[in-house]
């Protein structure tokens, strides 16, 4: 299979991409937004056996993580800042068609994309663990931390009481949350080489842009409510998630409900990275689903 690896100019930083597979006529290619801020697109390489299956794929590097420029600028971390880099994406690899998927803060890029930004030739939109509502999102992130140990989430009340996150009890309580809700659930030795691979991520733009953790958005893009806006995303839409995501099965049915003709798979062995703990699945119900979008619109 060939990769191409290369970097797109973004003002006076770049932005590392990498495309698996060659470019098929009829088959739009799948450009993949990853989370964080600051998680790097070391995952998505898991989906590399799409493009033998003729679906080119392009994922890159935010700025702020991984091989990208890292700028030592607080201002950057907005979504404006990411918007524009995913245009600048798109108009210098030639994406005028194109499926996106974004997984879990690359989900939101995609929703603010679509519903602010009227882009066009977006063939389809798969929304991966994400969420349309940080007030809803942080209101489940309160209710999952209701299920752990009561002296978890006194040390979690304690740290958010007096802003000091260094506590070695709160950060047992938010590694016990994490590992109920997000982290991978392979053990690590099983894991494939792509996410045992050292990456660069992005702390300082994720706590600069999100929050401390992943119950309290609190940072730049706290403001993010588009419930009342999905009614306007008009291509097909597929939502994933996992039974014990972070985006609960609230939040991926609220999407799903409220986004016209949308379909919701529920992953029921997975957390936050159906794409990686149920690959096998996830790559079969995505592979179909690109290609029926790309069928529908031949």
């Amino acid at each position: 299979m060939n990769i191409q690896e290369g970097y797109v100019p973004f003002g006076p930083y770049r932005t590392y991409y990498r495309v698996a597979g060659e470019r098929v006529p009829g088959k739009a290619p799948l450009l993949l937004l990853h989370g964080g801020p600051g998680s790097t697109h070391n995952y998505f390489e898991v989906l590399d056996p799409l493009a033998e299956a003729g679906h080119q794929l392009i994922m890159y590097d935010q700025i702020g993580c991984g091989l990208s420029s890292i700028p030592d600028d607080d201002s950057l971390w907005t979504a404006e800042t990411w918007l524009n880099e995913l245009k600048a994406i798109r108009e210098h690899l030639g994406l005028d068609e194109v499926h996106i998927l974004g997984q879990s803060w690359g989900g939101m890029l995609a929703i603010e994309y679509m519903c602010d930004c009227d882009p066009k030739g977006v063939v389809s939109l798969i929304l991966a663990s994400t969420l349309h509502s940080n007030s809803q999102w942080e209101k489940e992130g309160r209710r999952n931390i209701s299920y752990l140990p009561l002296e978890m989430q006194q040390a979690i009340t304690r740290a958010e009481e007096t802003g000091d996150y260094s506590d070695p009890a709160y950060q047992a309580a938010e590694a016990a949350y994490m590992v109920r809700h997000c982290n991978i659930g392979i053990p690590e030795e099983d894991r494939p080489e792509c996410i045992r691979r050292p990456a660069t991520k992005g702390r300082r733009s994720y706590v600069v842009a999100w929050g401390p953790n992943e119950f309290t958005p609190a940072g730049t893009l706290k403001n993010h409510e588009y419930l009342d806006k999905l009614p306007n995303i008009s291509c097909p839409t597929l939502v994933t998630s996992g039974l014990m995501d972070i985006c609960t099965p609230l939040v991926a049915k609220t999407m799903a409900d409220t986004i016209p003709g949308a379909r919701w798979e529920l992953f029921e062995h997975s957390r936050h990275c159906a794409f990686v703990e149920e690959n096998e699945k996830y790559l079969k119900i995505l592979g179909k689903w690109l290609d029926d979008t790309d069928q529908a619109r031949a």
